[in-house]
């Protein structure tokens, strides 16, 4: 913080506002989950008292292992499309933002996983058609996808650009192949089982934590020690030392976290899910229908004092409305809900 001179990665959205300490990762996860298990808890009783005394409600570890388990899929997904690394890279890292930001509870992993996927196709400029993406998918239709991009634009606060370790693991494969007595045979070698560990290291937390470059050094340090030693060496001199020693807790977080999850296990969160999901978004239930009914109520209530705005920027000469904003204030605007 204190150096002058700053990278480039420093000055990412990335860097900025999707770094945390352990501490404060697990504190926003708890935090979330708590206010989210009160607010649903209140759509129960709303929705019929007394409903939420036996509902088993998910706690944070909970939500965090299915969000896991789809995690797992956008790799099969992107190997049915044929996507480029990119493409899959950025897609789990928004399914995790994601849920930094909301709660299983209200969102299913299942559709905004497949909505991340789609968003990340067009963020990193590998577009395909949404009819033609949805038509692969069984059970999928294109309004499951459309209909949860905006929120998952908006819960990633539109930081589409994502820095990635398989990025900085393959710039420290270029470096360490001029080093003597290392065959490029070798370096292709170590490359792709480094590259492995990357892959298990977006199924942690890792990315949060630590920065692309450290994840990839880790992962090469997984395969050969000596030769990420001698790269940290040759690269920071001095900071050497202080760089090795991050690679341990890294090291251990992709061994320890960094495999799919128990498959059964997985099943009984989703089974539970079922029955704590927010009745304000199970079509039909006396919650959902009383949020559309506000929701369609405010819409009304802002399309009416639009149009008061409008008449009176004609009564009083000017067709264009430049009172409009000073009248109506930013609540009336439509990106809002």
């Amino acid at each position: 913080a204190s150096s002058s001179k700053r990278s480039i990665y420093e000055a990412s959205t990335q860097y900025r506002h999707w770094r945390f300490s352990p501490e404060d990762l697990a504190h926003t996860r708890a935090s979330l989950n708590t206010a989210a298990v009160s607010l649903i808890r209140d759509a129960f009783e709303a929705d019929e008292a007394r409903s939420s005394a036996n509902v088993s409600f998910l706690n944070a570890d909970e939500e965090s292992l299915l969000v896991k388990l789809y995690l797992t899929k956008i790799p099969q997904l992107c190997s049915l499309f044929q996507f480029p690394e990119e493409v899959e890279a950025t897609a789990m890292t928004y399914l995790k933002r994601f849920y930094l930001k909301n709660t299983v509870m209200d969102w299913h992993p299942k559709n905004v996983m497949l909505t991340a996927l789609f968003l990340a196709t067009k963020t990193t400029n590998h577009p395909i058609p949404v009819a033609t993406y949805t038509s692969r998918i069984p059970k999928t239709q294109p309004s499951d996808v459309l209909d949860l991009e905006f929120l998952v634009a908006q819960s990633l606060g539109f930081d589409f650009a994502v820095w990635h370790a398989h990025r900085a693991l393959w710039g420290s494969a270029l470096d360490v192949q001029v080093l003597p007595d290392i065959t490029s045979a070798e370096v292709r070698r170590v490359h792709q089982i480094a590259l492995n560990y990357v892959h298990a290291s977006r199924l942690t937390d890792a990315e949060f934590i630590y920065t692309p470059a450290q994840i990839a050094l880790a992962s090469l340090s997984m395969v050969s020690a000596p030769l990420a030693e001698i790269w940290a060496r040759r690269t920071y001199a001095d900071k050497a030392d202080l760089l090795l020693a991050v690679l341990e807790p890294i090291k251990t977080m992709i061994s320890t976290h960094g495999q799919a999850p128990d498959v059964e296990a997985v099943r009984n969160v989703d089974r539970r899910l079922k029955l704590c999901k927010n009745p304000e978004k199970v079509v039909g239930s006396r919650a959902y229908m009383k949020k559309q009914e506000e929701a369609e109520q405010r819409a009304s209530e802002k399309r009416k004092r639009k149009a008061a705005a409008a008449r009176k920027a004609m009564e009083e000469g000017d067709p264009f409305g430049s009172e409009l904003a000073g009248d109506v204030g930013i609540e009336d605007d439509d990106d809002d809900d």
